[in-house]
């Protein structure tokens, strides 16, 4: 491995309790340290990073918004990325009309109206499990954290394009708010990408099976070089 450390950060509105639940065990079992920044926001992602940096090149990545901050932040800083891991991206270049954003500002809409359990009315299962933990832990600023997401810009096709590192990226199959032709076109634009897939149903009996999914993705990648 060209990195010892991953810095890895969470989707919207999610948090880094979920993000060690995913890639904790699989890094482990490759020998890398996952460090992930309890940061909340776009801004505070990137702040977390240039934090993060020590001179030694890092692979950075994470699920959702925090796979297009840290892709993003190695488009900005290609000197500073050993890697990449991409999990479930939901949109490249601006987020428009994209089912995430979408999704993410009707949820704000609802929590302000309405609170945070009205939002999340219908989400059951796992998943509703994950929300109703992690979104209290936003407080006031959820709604605002929510419409930040919907509003912010993954790389465009372009950048990617300009991404040497490997990456891995992983996606579900059967996921309509991160669809899995998001994550082919990311794949088809990097340089050095590999997908693996899994599924939402796999996801909800084992958090690892996405962050494994990123590895081996990862791995066979930097194995190719």
């Amino acid at each position: 491995m060209s990195s010892s450390r991953a810095v890895l950060l969470p989707g919207t509105a999610s948090d880094e309790v979920f993000i060690s639940s995913v890639f904790a065990r699989p890094l482990a079992e490759a020998g890398i340290a996952l460090v992930a920044p309890p940061s909340r926001g776009v801004r505070e992602h990137v702040e977390a990073l240039d934090a993060a940096w020590d001179g030694t090149p890092l692979v950075v990545g994470g699920v959702s918004l925090g796979a297009h901050v840290a892709a993003a932040w190695a488009v900005r800083h290609p000197e500073r990325c050993a890697g990449l891991l991409v999990a479930l991206p939901a949109w490249h270049g601006p987020a428009g009309d994209a089912p995430a954003a979408l999704a993410a500002r009707a949820s704000a809409s609802v929590v302000e109206s309405a609170g945070v359990e009205a939002a999340l009315a219908g989400v059951d299962g796992w998943l509703g499990e994950e929300l109703r933990r992690a979104w209290p832990r936003y407080g006031g600023r959820l709604a605002d954290v929510l419409r930040e997401a919907a509003g912010s810009s993954a790389p465009t096709v372009a950048e990617l394009g300009g991404l040497t590192a490997p990456t891995g990226v992983a996606a579900c199959t059967d996921d309509p708010v991160h669809p899995l032709g998001v994550a082919r076109t990311w794949v088809d634009a990097l340089p050095r990408a590999a997908l693996r897939t899994t599924t939402l149903a796999a996801l909800g009996a084992d958090r690892e099976s996405l962050g494994r999914a990123a590895l081996a993705a990862y791995l066979a990648t930097a194995a190719a070089a």
